[in-house]
Formats: C-alpha cells, sequence, structure tokens
C-alpha cells in the first residue's frame, strides 16, 4: 500500500459525495416516484409532466458530468502531449501523435523517469485499454489537484 496520499492504481479515483452520493441518488429515486405515482394514478396529467421533468433533470445531471469530463479529458490530452514532447527521446516524440487520447490519459500517471519506456511499450505492444497501461506503472506521478 502507498504511503498516505499518494496515488496508486487502485486509489487513482474520487468520488464527489454530493454528486455521487447526494445528486443523484435523489434525482434517480425521484424519478422512480414520480413513475410509480404516474402509474397508480394515470388519469392525472400532470403526473406524466413530473416524470418527464424528473427525467429531465436525471439527463441534466448525466449529460453535466459527461461534458465535464470530455473537457477534462481534452486537457489531460494537450498537457500529456507537451509533457511527452519534454520527456522523450528523439526517436520517440515524433510519434506521439500516433498515442490516442485514452492512453494519453493513462500516461498522465506515470512518473517522467519511466514515461519513455512506458510509451515505447504503448507504442509497439498491443497496448491500447487505460487499464491495461495504468496496471504497468510502476512509479505513479500523483494527480493532487480537483477533478471534475
Amino acid at each position: 500500500m502507498p504511503p498516505e496520499g499518494t496515488q496508486s492504481f487502485s486509489s487513482h479515483r474520487r468520488y464527489y459525495p454530493i454528486y455521487h452520493f447526494v445528486a443523484l441518488p435523489i434525482l434517480g429515486i425521484n424519478l422512480i416516484v414520480r413513475i410509480v405515482y404516474a402509474v397508480r394514478y394515470p388519469g392525472v396529467r400532470l403526473n406524466w409532466w413530473e416524470v418527464a421533468v424528473a427525467l429531465a433533470l436525471v439527463g441534466l445531471a448525466w449529460s453535466a458530468r459527461f461534458m465535464t469530463l470530455r473537457v477534462q479529458d481534452r486537457l489531460i490530452r494537450l498537457e500529456e502531449s507537451l509533457r511527452l514532447q519534454r520527456c522523450l527521446p528523439d526517436d520517440l516524440r515524433g510519434r506521439v501523435g500516433e498515442l490516442s487520447a485514452g492512453q494519453l490519459i493513462a500516461l498522465r500517471f506515470c512518473a517522467d523517469d519511466e514515461l519513455p519506456e512506458l510509451t515505447r511499450a504503448v507504442l509497439t505492444e498491443p497496448i491500447h485499454a487505460r487499464e491495461d497501461i495504468k496496471k504497468r506503472i510502476r512509479n505513479w506521478r500523483g494527480d493532487t489537484g480537483p477533478r471534475a
């Protein structure tokens, strides 16, 4: 187990309690309650409107999270492309464009000293999944800043 406050493959994911454990469950429960109520009392037209609004709120929460993660991924891709240009040897620098967004995002956790070796492996071996790349990292570079 890594020292307190450092990251590893098993500890790099984060949950935001207000989003994951408060807002989403409440919105999901509200949707279920609205559906049950509308089915029990089908003659009240407003019930179906409440189902539509509840569904829209769940969709809004999911899409807001999705858009935030896409922006985060684009920023990580840019940041890692710049870092790779700085840290890789000449023979690998020209191949940075061959890395997929997912590969770049997984490489962000790799420390600078291990980066050339792992990047070479990603480019030459069939390693495509983010999780497979992350599992190969021996020296984790912590991401201690806030994440969406």
